[in-house]
């Protein structure tokens, strides 16, 4: 039996060491690659010939002869589906004039045949051309995921790193959840954030802030001053979409990893986090799970409302802790009695996630619990992103 994992893997966007290729409408019937839908009217035809073959004169079937078509269109392409209506067409008086005349249905029947296939074809058509624009919107939609989520290269910056995306809409494939990590001259970076809303001006401000990352996370060497952009950036953004007449003031919930570069070859064991507005990530190690500290700024957007800069503050970090962070898609996970998932409780009683787990099997790890804790129905679009220093030398 399927698990609910299974059966939304639909909505994942996981594996980002690669690109997706883009979609293609796929049979539906295939045997070892090759297209086998044809197999089904086929059958239907036989079963009807044969069918009206050995039955009596008072029971005549040859008028089912128009499902074959009908059936053809909902699994074949138009030139197959025009095939079957032919040979429907075609096939229709060979059978009705191998009875007496008195038990064959007659020419009005016939036509009833002719016009079923004609418009069996228009809808195969219409099926097609639909399935051709959807796969054109989720190439779209993939599209531009991959810019906000784009795939990350092994050993970035000296890190492990695994993450996964899963969207409450599995249509649109993409939401307001990010995340991206860097290698600078001041040491791996990374961004983990939720744009507050949804639709096009979700995904608008999360590609804004990413993009934005990419080049003060690079150019900066204090990671305050990359929140101070990415503030700056979040503001300009709402400003630009109160130009375009969508005064929709969002905000975002963030937070910055730096993880410093080694120092005569060993690297420190602590990294640096600004947290805005954010839950606090995990870190996993030998000693078990441990919260980081919270949100102590705003959301980007909202810095305006306090006074002063955001600051970056030093958290403990071994060299075998691994990093875990997660947007509210998992904290706020409920099940049907509206529960929510306890993921702190869960990684902690969880037997080898203090030792063996790598940071992918970590990440498919949270992903199962969302899932299962769901039952596959996320109210919410989640990103999950795991990082683990490599093994010096």
């Amino acid at each position: 039996m399927d698990t609910a994992e299974d059966r939304y893997i639909p909505r994942r966007a996981s594996g980002l060491r690669a690109l997706t290729p883009p979609r293609s409408v796929k049979p539906v019937m295939s045997f070892r690659g090759r297209d086998v839908s044809w197999l089904l009217p086929t059958l239907l035809l036989a079963v009807i010939a044969l069918g009206d073959w050995n039955s009596s004169g008072e029971f005549r079937i040859v008028t089912w002869i128009v499902l074959v078509p009908g059936i053809a269109a909902a699994v074949c392409g138009p030139v197959v589906t025009a095939v079957f209506a032919a040979a429907a067409a075609f096939g229709y008086p060979w059978l009705d004039n191998a009875w007496p005349h008195p038990d064959q249905m007659g020419p009005t029947d016939h036509a009833l045949v002719i016009v079923g296939g004609l418009v069996a074809v228009l809808v195969s058509w219409l099926r097609i051309r639909a399935q051709n624009h959807l796969l054109r919107v989720e190439n779209a939609a993939d599209a531009t995921r991959q810019v906000v989520l784009r795939p990350i290269p092994p050993g970035t910056g000296g890190l492990d790193v695994a993450g996964a995306y899963l969207a409450a809409d599995s249509e649109a494939r993409v939401g307001g959840d990010f995340f991206e990590v860097l290698a600078t001259p001041y040491g791996a970076r990374a961004l983990l954030g939720d744009v507050q809303g949804k639709g096009v001006g979700a995904v608008s401000a999360a590609s804004a802030l990413v993009g934005t990352f990419r080049e003060a996370g690079y150019h900066e060497p204090e990671l305050a001053s990359v929140a101070e952009r990415l503030e700056s950036r979040m503001i300009r953004n709402n400003d630009y979409s109160a130009a375009m007449g969508r005064p929709d003031e969002r905000f975002a919930t963030a937070v910055l990893v730096g993880f410093p570069p080694p120092r005569d070859g060993l690297a420190p064991e602590w990294i640096e986090l600004v947290n805005l507005g954010h839950e606090g990530p995990l870190a996993i190690g030998p000693d078990g799970v441990r919260v980081l500290p919270e949100g102590c700024h705003p959301p980007l957007g909202l810095g305006g409302l306090v006074g002063g800069a955001p600051r970056a503050v030093r958290v403990p970090f071994g060299k075998s802790d691994s990093l875990l962070l997660f947007t509210d898609g998992v904290s706020e996970a409920r099940d049907r009695q509206g529960v929510f998932l306890p993921v702190l409780a869960r990684l902690s009683g969880t037997t080898g996630v203090r030792d063996a787990l790598s940071v992918g099997e970590l990440v498919k790890l949270v992903e199962r619990m969302v899932l299962e804790h769901t039952r596959g129905r996320l109210s919410d679009d989640t990103a999950i992103l795991a990082l683990r220093r490599l093994p010096e030398g």
